[in-house]
């Protein structure tokens, strides 16, 4: 994907759409369920499946999962009611959870016109994980949950919680403390499933720049001593797999299951580019002092053969951040040294504490590189000033990602990303291996989104992106909500779509397509 600014451009509070004319009345006569039976449709997945965008499940939003949407075309063909957990406590529609009175997870994110930038809409959040419902839906993807987690019991117990042993979203609707994800929806004798899990087996590493481990290099086949962001091996996601659609199939459902995305097609990790400062935003002064202290750190670097690390600064051209990469070798001590040299000579006024600060900021630190993905997340940091010491000299040293390190948590480098997408094709082939042995149909979601990449045309002649959005330019056409990992509605209807289309194929149904320009995109409101 071509990688811009984070800018977000004035746009006009409109969301325009087009209604298509519909060349055939929608009813049993004219579509047909085929070889599938759409009488008890259950849904299995995460947060894709259960109506997650723009951060958070909110009452209207949810209306928008692609289940949901599915459901509907389904009952055409002889599918009946489906369920999805209740929302009805979100009174101002925000979204969020709280525990107890206590908020655990924030508000929607829209986004503010008159900022121009995603922000937290205001208001009270009133989801209270504590007020179970203790019901099964068909609708049972859980937020947050792993391959493994839809078979532990426990994870809807309301006392693991606090712990991270249960799922608050699931907490809120399992109907006993010691019920399976699974459990419940086999509970409703599903004819016809869809089962879309395993992205947060891999996403959970991947959207916390890498902080976790790769199970795979230590063959960890004990997902109770996993870390929440650890990438899960291979082997358990396979097992685990198998045992879910060995339950789903047992009493002759039927059904369609979709691969994984990989994280280049997701505009969380694609958004804001490598090199993103400009050189107007750290003036010619400035750039003169940096390129003063890049040398004299390079210098002592090349010691090592390590002064490639770092790159003066340009007047020029827009400037690569500067980020922590924990694969690199430890300078620090090096770098402590020299330093300590140079204060000495009267090179540089700083003090003990600020050359150990200094050196240990430094000792892992490298300038981006365009193999390099930059988080969504590290937008808001920036060019933020950090906590200041009260020496100038220092003090203007610690602007995060210009002249200081940008967390190790903001970047996924290439050593990380080479995990998770070994980790991906490895969940991928697990996926169409078991529903070649069960004879499901299978969505490549994957191969879809990587489309979607470079935009990906639909019969409407609309173009679709896997872009995020960046004003009015690309209002109609972007898929993903303001988090940057889930879709907006537009994007649940576009996934519809692509399910419907495959379920026609293979079951030989004729079930009336969505169009996903009649769905709402990104959520502006002129102000906040």
């Amino acid at each position: 994907m071509k990688k811009k600014y984070l800018f977000i451009l004035p746009v006009v509070v409109f969301l325009a759409s087009c209604d298509p004319s519909v060349k055939d009345a929608i009813d049993q006569d004219t579509y047909y369920p085929g070889e599938a039976n759409f009488s008890s449709y259950v849904a299995i997945g995460n947060s894709l499946t259960a109506g997650y965008m723009d951060g958070t499940v909110f009452k209207s939003g949810q209306e928008y999962s692609f289940p949901n949407i599915l459901a509907g075309q389904f009952k055409v063909v002889g599918g009946n009611d489906f369920t999805q957990p209740s929302f009805e406590d979100d009174v101002a529609n925000v979204g969020g959870l709280i525990l107890n009175g206590n908020v655990i997870a924030p508000t929607r994110l829209i986004m503010n016109m008159s900022t121009n930038s995603p922000e937290n809409i205001k208001g009270t959040v009133t989801i209270e994980v504590a007020s179970q419902q203790k019901k099964a839906y068909h609708n049972a993807g859980v937020s947050g949950a792993k391959s493994f987690h839809l078979l532990a019991p426990g994870y809807g117990s309301l006392a693991g919680v606090a712990n991270g042993t249960a799922n608050p979203y699931f907490v809120r609707t399992a109907t006993s403390e010691s019920t399976t994800i699974m459990q419940d929806a086999l509970s409703l004798n599903p004819t016809f499933f869809t089962n879309w899990i395993g992205s947060n087996d891999v996403l959970a590493y991947a959207t916390s720049g890498g902080d976790g481990i790769d199970q795979n290099e230590l063959g960890g086949l004990d997902p109770a001593l996993y870390g929440s962001n650890d990438i899960t091996h291979v082997g358990v996601f396979a097992n685990v797999y198998e045992t879910i659609t060995g339950l789903l199939v047992e009493n002759g459902a039927k059904g369609v299951v979709a691969t994984i995305p990989d994280v280049t097609a997701i505009p969380f990790f694609t958004t804001v580019p490598y090199n993103p400062i400009a050189p107007e935003l750290i003036g010619e002064q400035n750039i003169d002092v940096l390129n003063e202290l890049v040398g004299f750190l390079k210098t002592i670097l090349d010691e090592a053969q390590q002064g490639d690390r770092l790159e003066f600064f340009s007047k020029d051209k827009p400037n690569a951040l500067l980020i922590q990469d924990k694969t690199l070798v430890d300078m620090s001590s090096l770098l402590e040294l020299g330093l300590t040299q140079a204060a000495n000579a009267g090179y540089f006024e700083f003090n003990e504490q600020e050359i150990k600060m200094m050196s240990q900021a430094y000792g892992q630190a490298r300038h981006a590189k365009a193999s390099d993905l930059i988080l969504l997340t590290s937008s808001a940091q920036i060019g933020v000033p950090l906590e200041q010491t009260g020496n100038p000299g220092v003090d203007a040293l610690l602007i995060n990602g210009v002249s200081f390190p940008l967390g190790d948590e903001f970047v996924l480098n290439p050593v990380e990303q080479t995990k998770i997408k070994s980790a991906t094709q490895g969940f991928n082939l697990a996926i169409k291996s078991v529903a070649s042995k069960y004879s499901l149909a299978v969505v490549d979601m994957n191969a879809i989104l990587n489309q979607a990449v470079s935009g990906i045309r639909l019969e409407d002649g609309q173009v679709y992106t896997a872009d995020y959005f960046n004003g009015q330019g690309n209002l109609n056409t972007v898929l993903f909500s303001l988090d940057g990992v889930h879709l907006n509605p537009r994007g649940y209807a576009f996934v519809s779509l692509e399910i419907l289309k495959v379920i026609n194929q293979y079951f030989k149904a004729n079930i009336p397509l969505v169009n996903p320009a009649k769905y709402p995109g990104p959520t502006l409101l002129p102000s906040n």
